[in-house]
């Protein structure tokens, strides 16, 4: 019997150490975190509230607000908590299960996207199908799909860090969160077998939303382009605009902070960077597709004018 003693804390790192600067940023953060919950909040009740939303596409929506809401409560109130006490510190434990929690949430948020895509193509290409294709048993099959692929992202990255790692090597995370990238870099691997590995579970558990949201536009745009009605392609252009720009925002930002990590050497400029993916782009959805869709700003109107 040999005695092992593990690390009881994991330190992040401060966004600023300059008092005034974090008075900003305990502020910036509290305010961009009421704003995703209740812009998320609104947009379910919006599409649970009003019958003419219960559609398939509307559904996936409302699944996205409740993801990106566990996602943003994953990192965002604990580093509200760390700015105000000045000390930022989790345990292994805790570490480990904001990982977890992160991962999943993010996953959810990544494969709604490509469902949310795939949805799209079905409205567009299969119009008169549509009710048919994306059936209640479908849109649950979807969205199982969606939860057993992100377990199994999160257990690719357990067998990963788990098997490879002690805990005595979680001292320190480059980062105020404990993200998946930072917490594999903190693997037994040497610097090139971590970067492969991290490298090769972000393009396979990657690879597989963004080639569903690649094929479906442009299916998209191919029956765009062979429809002769100007109107119909102005129409089906604002129909995918507003998740177009989730897309680009949210794969653009995740996967940029993900890969740069292998490489970069200032951890500061990737916590900067995380928290485009990590807080902006969940605060940013549901203001992005109320205000680029006439149906949910015509339902939120009836539900304020309801209220007051």
């Amino acid at each position: 019997m040999e005695n092992s003693t593990c690390v009881p804390e994991v330190h992040f790192i401060q966004l600023s150490e300059d008092p005034r600067v974090q008075t900003v940023l305990f502020g910036l953060f509290l305010f961009m975190y009421i704003l995703a919950l209740i812009g998320n909040l609104l947009i379910i009740l919006t599409v649970s509230s009003d019958s003419h939303l219960h559609t398939p596409m509307y559904f996936f929506l409302s699944i996205l607000s409740i993801a990106d809401i566990c996602f943003i409560s994953t990192t965002v109130p604990k580093v509200i908590l760390d700015i105000q006490t000045h000390c930022g510190v989790i345990s292994f434990v805790g570490c480990l299960t904001q990982m977890s929690l992160f991962i999943i949430f993010a996953c959810m948020d990544n494969m709604l996207l490509a469902v949310m895509a795939y949805d799209r193509f079905v409205a567009i290409c299969h119009p008169l199908y549509y009710q048919v294709i994306m059936n209640p048993s479908r849109c649950g099959v979807l969205l199982l799909g969606s939860f057993l692929f992100s377990l199994a992202e999160l257990q690719s990255h357990y067998v990963a860090i788990l098997n490879f790692s002690n805990c005595e090597d979680f001292t320190e995370v480059s980062n105020f969160f404990c993200g998946p990238s930072e917490v594999l870099k903190r693997t037994n691997f040497d610097t090139v077998t971590s970067a492969i590995v991290r490298f090769s579970i972000g393009s396979v558990f990657g690879l597989i939303p963004i080639s569903g949201i690649v094929f479906s536009y442009f299916k998209i745009v191919s029956s765009i382009i062979r429809s002769p009605s100007s109107s119909g392609k102005h129409k089906t252009f604002s129909t995918c605009g507003s998740h177009l720009s989730i897309v680009c925002l949210f794969y653009g930002t995740g996967l940029g902070v993900y890969f740069s990590s292998s490489w970069s050497h200032t951890p500061r400029s990737n916590a900067v960077a995380s928290v485009m993916y990590s807080v902006v782009t969940p605060m940013l959805n549901p203001f992005i597709y109320s205000l680029r869709n006439k149906d949910i700003k015509t339902a939120l109107r009836k539900i304020l004018s309801r209220a007051f």
